[in-house]
């Protein structure tokens, strides 16, 4: 039942061929708040006709095409952009905006869950729910902001030893029920703070596709504000079916980002020599990585 009394929920989503996922995502939101949507689709360039044929069968679904394949980050800001005009007419949620990957199913009541856990929590930019694993594992989505350390720790280790020192602090996953706050937050869906995502610019459109949720929840951080992660509020998330489907593109991305998050964060000349360490060695575990993969593909198909 939808309250009529409160304007729509704005909701994001970036879509790009999303298949059959994006009617399962559309159809659990009615369920997930009382107050009703008003759905985005920016489109990065879907082949598949899916979210043209979802926004023409619904009022409250937009279609809008961002012009390319221009990354999730610019395709969240583009929709922002284009709901500020029903945010100033007070036709959509003026305080709350939710952000969303178009492979994600919304459990019951679970939007109600974030904006109340969003109002206990005043100094919160971004609220993020428990992530359901389509095998029904926990998906470690609130976690510490990676320092030099266990970024290279990580990197180095992460697929060799999971349980390894700098893993564990940066997946930071041993208690997966408790409200808390976190360094950042999985942008698969995240409820954020117009005032707060206003504030810091939006997603950092210089990151194609992923660490911009990484970046986007360190800036609300360094901006005074905090992350919280609200075990209440839980979705099912098919994770990673575009990046499965299109590796040789994707794991470049995914080291490519993560040069940028740190070389951001070792702005001075004399860490020069750390930042071209940094690349080197990402670009030798992003060769290895598509190696691997490449190999593993040919011996499934």
């Amino acid at each position: 039942m939808t309250n009529s009394q409160t304007p729509p929920v704005a909701v994001i989503t970036v879509t790009y061929s999303p298949g059959r996922h994006l009617a399962a995502f559309l159809d659990s939101l009615p369920a997930a708040t009382v107050r009703g949507v008003h759905v985005v689709l920016a489109d990065n360039g879907s082949v598949d006709g899916v979210p043209e044929e979802a926004a023409s069968r619904s009022d409250n679904v937009e279609f809008l095409p961002t012009g390319g394949n221009l990354g999730y980050g610019t395709g969240m800001n583009a929709g922002a952009r284009h709901l500020q005009p029903l945010r100033d007419a007070g036709m959509i949620d003026p305080e709350f905006l939710l952000l969303s990957n178009p492979d994600v199913v919304f459990g019951e009541g679970t939007i109600d869950e974030l904006i109340a856990c969003a109002r206990r929590w005043p100094d919160a930019a971004a609220v993020g729910p428990k992530i359901i694993e389509e095998d029904g594992s926990i998906y470690p989505s609130a976690r510490a902001v990676p320092t030099l350390g266990s970024g290279i720790g990580h990197a180095v280790l992460g697929q060799v030893w999971p349980g390894n020192p700098w893993t564990r602090a940066y997946r930071d996953d041993a208690d997966m029920d408790t409200e808390r706050t976190a360094g950042w937050l999985s942008g698969s869906c995240l409820l954020v703070r117009w005032d707060a995502f206003d504030a810091v610019g939006g997603f950092d459109e210089r990151y194609f596709m992923y660490m911009e949720d990484v970046d986007l929840g360190d800036r609300f951080a360094r901006a005074g504000y905090v992350n919280v992660f609200c075990p209440a509020a839980t979705i099912t998330h098919a994770r990673g079916h575009v990046a499965g489907k299109h590796s040789d593109t994707m794991l470049p991305a995914h080291h490519e980002s993560a040069y940028r998050f740190q070389a951001d964060r070792l702005p001075h000349w004399w860490q020069a020599p750390l930042r071209s360490a940094i690349r080197a060695g990402l670009e030798v575990r992003s060769a290895v990585a598509v190696a691997r993969t490449s190999t593993s593909n040919r011996k499934d198909s």
